[in-house]
């Protein structure tokens, strides 16, 4: 235990545990992404798969708890990381050549805080404070009718999508898995996950602005 404790005040353990905990975001994310594809399917597909997650309270609460846990543990983590960056640059550079991973860490400084404001509004939107409660479908398309809703969620996704990619291309090298032979297959891995989700979410809003999903 007090090996792990060391380990994480760490700059390299920090790292790890901002690793660790993006995957169990990305996992729940894609989980979550195939979930509301059943919008496609129509209301009574949707609202039932939100039945079914409701009608299982160990499932919902022990995702949720995971989830905050993570979250905190990510949130921390970063803070701890951007902190020390800062105390360690003490002035800045009169030159500065950013490496492929000092770019993701930059970038994700910026959609780390946009995500997290995202996240709150979506919780507060469809979770917590639903229009209509116990009808997802009506409140998803209801919501997205609203280009400024619409823009809310492009703008959160796109966000999501390049947080994702340079939270999987960081994470292999944080995680020892990084070789010259092989760097091109993760980076394809990261663009190919975060396209999937970035596309995928972007569907539903502008699926329901263009008409294709309807009340």
């Amino acid at each position: 235990m007090q090996r792990a404790l060391t380990l994480h005040q760490t700059t390299v353990g920090k790292k790890v545990a901002m690793a660790v905990s993006g995957a169990i975001v990305v996992g729940f994310t894609i989980g979550h992404f195939i979930g509301n594809l059943n919008i496609y399917r129509g209301p009574e597909a949707l609202n039932g798969y939100a039945a079914f997650l409701h009608s299982v309270p160990p499932l919902i609460w022990g995702t949720r708890i995971l989830l905050l846990f993570a979250f905190g543990v990510h949130i921390l983590s970063a803070f701890a990381l951007w902190s020390r960056n800062r105390q360690a640059r003490g002035s800045r550079y009169k030159q500065k050549k950013d490496l492929v991973t000092d770019y993701a860490a930059r970038t994700m400084y910026w959609t780390g805080p946009i995500l997290l404001l995202y996240i709150v509004y979506h919780l507060l939107h469809f979770t917590i404070l639903p229009t209509h409660p116990g009808d997802v479908y009506r409140n998803v398309v209801e919501g997205f009718q609203n280009p400024l809703v619409s823009g809310v969620y492009i703008v959160g996704n796109v966000a999501l999508g390049l947080h994702i990619f340079h939270g999987i291309y960081s994470a292999f090298q944080t995680l020892g898995v990084n070789h010259p032979r092989y760097n091109k297959y993760r980076r394809d891995l990261a663009i190919a996950i975060s396209a999937v989700i970035t596309i995928g979410n972007l569907s539903f809003p502008i699926s329901v602005l263009a008409g294709i999903v309807t009340l």
